[in-house]
């Protein structure tokens, strides 16, 4: 009968449609080895977008850009209330004005806040200021300051707003890219767009929004490497079945299959890394976890197309190049971001290494040396700190919001704009949409099943975007931590809710009256979470509502 090469049965993809099988499960060599083959087994049957009718193509842009409008809408509108510096603004604003004046953190004097909310900022000391935080997110929020103004609460919360904005779209094309379903990549985006978790990191200039904006950056750079990679790996392995001729490649070349080449979205990861790492170093976990996830992905490519020796040729040639691709040039980009602390004079630290010459690191640089006892102490600053905070939240709250953070709340009195009652009040409470959060929660475990049992390397995917995110806080048990840290692995958890959406729309080659029940709930599902937004957007916006109404929307006594 002669050799015989299985084909593929990879499990579908959440709402994805399924085309009838075309031909036998089986292969001979000459087909099994052919580019077109290669491809099918995988990436399957993907096409281009250009391949689509000029009407479907239309709705690959369109839902895409109306997501990222309504949240624009909700992110904007309003973005100057309320007009005072709420919560760690304090810090991450102050510093980036810092940055705008002299490219590094200056300190302030006493009650700096009240002549900084009455829009005279510069006030600024000439001394340096001790921060614990690379300079990205701090540079990022500059960069709206210089648009529009130090004065006014618009230039500081400008960049939030719009990185906040822009991650809505970078969600719903990856969840077009991950599902293939239009319908599904909409909800993607919706759904993170009317959470009320995301939209007060939105409105708010602190560091999160600006981490969960490159970590999933990289993330949507690694799934376009993904079927890059294998694109490469069909062409290649093809061409050597096409110059042999039994039609397969030689036993020698499938011992460890080809070379891939320079893997140009892998570099751009890369640099994304290095960016959300200059936000928070708890990048750092992400990166880690992508880059296990990246290397894995390409192991299993060598396996599916038959490589004998996966393993050890995945390893070689595709996770050494990997980690050359992603950890050096992270670091690169990381170091880079400290430009304006390497151009200083006067910066915290900057002169430590003149006054504290070393014989044994005496051959860095002193900008270098300066810069790493810089981060020793940082490190130093992050392992200790536990101390007590009203709004501290463990990580095993996280999922179910047990403890939000309050930004802000006042009692404005009666006849104020907006109070016409006793009793007002006026609050930004960082909690997310139930319907979505606790939705998601319950999602993480049938994703679980699904990749343990299925083997879907989407579920496996999210799964790993929720734990290089979440996971690594109870490492710290000690550590005083905020629900708001959470942020930066929300658009997996929306993910995995939207995957979960996708398995109860069915498939296409379900039954009529199956299809139609899916769409029915799915709808229902997105239009009672708008709905449920709508009800607490009051208390994520700093809106004047009666006490009452306030109270209504403390679901539980834990976010009081």
């Amino acid at each position: 009968m002669g050799l015989v090469t299985q084909t593929s049965m990879r499990p579908a993809e959440a709402g994805q449609t399924i085309p009838p099988a075309r031909g036998p499960w089986i292969a001979r060599p000459a087909e099994a080895f052919s580019a077109t083959a290669l491809r099918e087994r995988l990436i399957g049957s993907t096409r281009s977008w250009r391949d689509y009718p000029p009407s479907l193509r239309l709705w690959f842009w369109l839902v895409p850009a109306l997501t990222s409008v309504i949240g624009g809408v909700l992110r904007f509108v309003r973005l100057d209330t309320p007009h005072s510096l709420v919560f760690d603004e304090t810090y991450y604003v102050k510093d980036a004005y810092s940055y705008v004046v002299s490219g590094y953190e200056r300190g302030w004097p006493d009650k700096a806040n009240d002549s900084f909310n009455a829009g005279n900022p510069a006030i600024l000391l000439d001394t340096p200021e001790y921060v614990v935080h690379p300079p990205v997110g701090k540079w990022m929020i500059a960069g709206g300051m210089w648009l529009f103004g130090a004065d006014n609460p618009f230039g500081w919360r400008f960049a939030a707003a719009l990185t906040g904005t822009l991650s809505i779209l970078l969600l719903t094309l990856i969840a077009l890219k991950l599902f293939r379903s239009v319908p599904l990549a909409a909800a993607a985006g919706l759904l993170l767009a009317v959470d009320g978790h995301h939209l007060v990191m939105s409105r708010t200039s602190l560091l999160d929004i600006f981490l969960m904006f490159w970590l999933l950056a990289a993330f949507g750079a690694l799934l376009l490497d993904r079927d890059d990679g294998r694109r490469r790996l069909a062409a290649r392995l093809g061409r050597l079945a096409a110059a042999s001729r039994n039609a397969r490649p030689a036993a020698s070349q499938l011992l460890a299959g080809p070379w891939l080449g320079i893997r140009w979205w892998r570099l751009a990861a890369g640099v994304c890394m290095g960016l959300a790492i200059g936000t928070k170093w708890s990048g750092l976990f992400f990166l880690a976890g992508f880059g296990v996830l990246t290397v894995l992905w390409d192991l299993n490519a060598r396996r599916v197309a038959g490589i004998r020796g996966w393993v050890s040729g995945g390893i070689i040639k595709d996770g050494l190049p990997a980690f050359v691709s992603m950890v050096p040039v992270a670091a690169v980009v990381y170091t880079a971001t400290w430009t304006g602390w390497f151009r200083s004079e006067g910066a915290y630290f900057r002169r430590w290494a003149q006054s504290n010459p070393s014989a044994e690191w005496g051959w860095l640089p002193d900008s270098l040396r300066s810069l790493a006892h810089y981060h020793l102490e940082a490190y130093k600053f992050h392992q200790g700190l536990g101390s007590e905070h009203p709004y501290e939240a463990s990580a095993w709250s996280w999922l179910v919001m047990g403890r939000p953070t309050s930004f802000f709340y006042q009692k404005p009195e009666q006849g104020v704009p907006g109070c016409d009652v006793p009793n007002c009040a006026s609050a930004i409470l960082s909690v997310g949409n139930p319907m979505i959060w606790w939705g998601a929660a319950i999602s993480l475990v049938v994703l679980l099943f699904w990749w343990a049992g299925r083997r879907d390397w989407r579920a496996g995917a999210i799964l790993a975007g929720v734990g290089a995110g979440y996971l690594p806080w109870f490492l710290y048990p000690e550590r005083t931590m905020f629900f708001f840290y959470a942020v930066s692995f929300e658009p997996f958890l929306v993910l995995a809710l939207v995957y979960c959406l996708g398995l109860v729309l069915g498939r296409d080659t379900d039954p009529l009256w199956r299809r139609r029940s899916g769409v029915y709930l799915v709808a229902l599902f997105v239009a009672g979470a708008v709905l449920l937004s709508a009800f607490f957007y009051p208390v994520w916006t700093a809106e004047t509502i009666p006490y009452q109404e306030w109270r209504y929307r403390m679901w539980m006594p834990s976010w009081i």
